[in-house]
């Protein structure tokens, strides 16, 4: 049987779903709710450590740094596990544009725009992705079909988005260089999504094959840009390299790992409920740890953009037709046998 890939559209997590329906999962140490929570507070805090980080190194520098021990992390649950890297051209061409997509330009674009905005706008700003994915879907996806419900739940997010920006006051106080940077971030994950399904669809390899290579080939991307635009830092404070190392740590290696394993035990319906957890833990984390300032319209737009994100992953439901139990036919009355006359030898009849 071949394997159907499933990702996770505001991360850029790959997995195949048939290590997800044709074998039993483990037993798992921690429950699979203290994981879901633990995954969202490590993706809320993603955001504070990118602020963080860039306060001291240049955002190509972080977004290195990050993939680097993120794929450290995933490298050293390969080697455990004696999973081996890919094969086929083909599928580390595939992996090349899904590692730029999916990691490279994101991590890269996030890390810029929080130069000039506020990590909890960065946050929201991430969970327009199913936004995104869901009107690039339409157009590039035919298996998703158009529903008022979907339709609705885009333009409920749309103004959303208007809301967080404050349209009514002409975007005032607000950087839009910084803000058209994250929202740029947020588009790019469901593209590289829409090229994994169309690519990647049926691979054979593992979720872990797929993704540590990924990340190789994103990692080998930032290594040679960075050099070409930032020169070697000067001084490493602690707090920033601590804050880099915990974002490919944990935001990224340790991350792409509890997300498997919940897609593998609760599927990923539930799993990806995840996402619009993550604002609102960047949300409080900016405001708390780093004094960052918060208008009403930002928690406000930023429920607004959830319910409009939540709508645009509804599936229309099937109708369930009663079970009545079907008649069995009356048995058939045997025929009386016809009598067929014997005819005497000689006759003609």
């Amino acid at each position: 049987m071949k394997s159907r890939l499933c990702y996770e559209k505001s991360r850029g997590i790959v997995a195949p779903m048939s290590s997800v329906t044709s074998s039993p999962a483990p037993r798992r140490l921690l429950d699979w709710r203290l994981r879901f929570g633990i995954l969202a507070l490590v993706w809320g805090f993603s955001f504070l450590f990118m602020k963080v980080g860039t306060e001291s190194f240049a955002p190509f520098q972080v977004t290195l740094g990050r993939l680097v021990c993120g794929t450290a992390v995933l490298a050293v649950v390969m080697a455990v596990k004696r999973e081996r890297l890919p094969r086929g051209a083909r599928t580390w061409a595939h992996l090349t544009i899904a590692g730029f997509l999916l990691n490279a330009l994101p991590f890269s674009l996030f890390a810029y725009s929080e130069l000039t905005i506020p990590s909890s706008l960065a946050g929201i700003c991430n969970a327009t992705s199913p936004l995104w994915g869901m009107a690039l879907s339409l157009v590039a996806l035919s298996e998703d079909r158009p529903t008022r419900l979907r339709v609705a739940g885009l333009g409920i997010g749309f103004l959303g988005v208007l809301t967080v920006l404050g349209v009514w006051q002409g975007f005032h106080g607000l950087d839009a260089t910084g803000t058209a940077l994250a929202l740029l971030a947020s588009l790019s994950y469901p593209v590289g999504w829409i090229h994994v399904r169309r690519t990647l669809a049926g691979s054979s390899h593992s979720h872990l094959s797929l993704t540590g290579a990924q990340l190789l080939l994103a990692t080998l991307q930032l290594a040679f840009v960075t050099p070409l635009f930032t020169s070697v830092p000067t001084s490493f404070p602690v707090q920033a390299v601590l804050a880099v190392a915990a974002l490919g740590a944990l935001g990224t290696g340790l991350a792409f790992l509890i997300q498997y394993d919940l897609v593998a035990e609760v599927g990923p319906t539930t799993a990806q409920m995840v996402t619009y957890f993550t604002p609102v833990i960047a949300t409080a984390a900016g405001v708390a740890l780093l004094g960052e300032s918060l208008s009403w319209s930002t928690p406000v737009g930023a429920v607004v953009v959830l319910a409009g994100a939540a709508l645009t992953q509804a599936r229309p439901g099937r109708v369930r037709r009663s079970a009545a139990p079907v008649p069995a036919p009356a048995p058939r009355r045997p025929r009386p046998p016809v009598a067929v006359p014997l005819r005497r030898p000689g006759s003609r009849r």
